[in-house]
This record gives structure tokens, C-alpha cells and sequence, in this order.
């Protein structure tokens, strides 16, 4: 009996090593706030340092098909956006894709966006930075 409760033991605690050093990044997360509601946004390539050990992930260079995995945001012209981010980066950059391919940046000003005075469809990209790292983010809107 004592060997059996010895190795569930074992495992449980082999489990939680296991899980922290394969996945560093578990507890990292993007919101985008909206009219009140948080919705979170895909992770799409990140890298970070931690103890001389650097961790990286590179997903597909296709926004569209990273946005795939977003469920697209309805809202009105000027609504405005709030993000939230766990690491608090020094930095957000932001980069609006439009319809007929064109990127722009986005000016952010106090972790918030306005959306197009435009009707149409537009998929954000938010790259982050900060002192151990980065994180690229990417959500779409449907603006009405």
C-alpha cells in the first residue's frame, strides 16, 4: 500500500515539474476589452529569458490564418479598445490590416485603440516588449 501511495506521489509531482518547464508561458495573457466584456486574444509568437534559458515560439507568418482561431468582434465605428496584458510590456506596437492588404499602425495612447470610422473587416496585431521578452498578439474585428 505504501508503495502504491509513494508512486501516485511520484507522479503528481513529476507531472507539476514536467508541466513548468515545457510550458513557461502558461500564464501569460492578452485581453482586449470591449464595451465592458474581455475577450482574449491568440498568442501568436513569443520569446522570453529566464535564468539564462531563452524560450521561443514561432507560429505561421499568416495573420489571416492566426486570426482564424479569434472569434471575430462585432462592433460600431470609434469603439474603443483597452488592452490588457499580464507582463505590463514597455512597449505595444499596433498594426491594423485592412481589407485590400494595406497594413497601418495604430497609435495607442494609454493601452487603448479607436476602431476605423469605416465599415469593414480588420485584423489587429499587438507586439509587446518587455525587459524579459516579447509577445505578438493578433485579434479581428467586423466593424459595422
Amino acid at each position: 500500500m505504501n508503495k502504491l501511495i509513494l508512486s501516485i506521489l511520484i507522479v503528481i509531482i513529476l507531472t507539476g515539474c514536467n508541466k513548468s518547464l515545457n510550458d513557461p508561458l502558461s500564464q501569460l495573457e492578452g485581453k482586449v476589452i470591449v464595451n465592458g466584456e474581455q475577450y482574449t486574444m491568440i498568442l501568436s509568437d513569443y520569446e522570453q529569458k529566464e535564468d539564462k534559458v531563452e524560450f521561443s515560439s514561432k507560429h505561421s507568418s499568416d495573420i489571416n490564418e492566426i486570426a482564424e482561431h479569434f472569434d471575430t468582434l462585432e462592433v460600431e465605428k470609434s469603439t474603443i479598445f483597452k488592452f490588457e496584458i499580464d507582463t505590463n510590456p514597455s512597449s505595444i506596437t499596433v498594426s491594423k490590416l485592412n481589407e485590400d492588404g494595406t497594413t497601418d499602425l495604430v497609435e495607442v495612447k494609454d493601452n487603448e485603440i479607436m476602431m476605423p470610422l469605416e465599415s469593414g473587416y480588420y485584423i489587429y496585431q499587438l507586439k509587446t516588449i518587455w525587459s524579459e521578452g516579447k509577445q505578438t498578439f493578433v485579434f479581428d474585428v467586423s466593424v459595422e
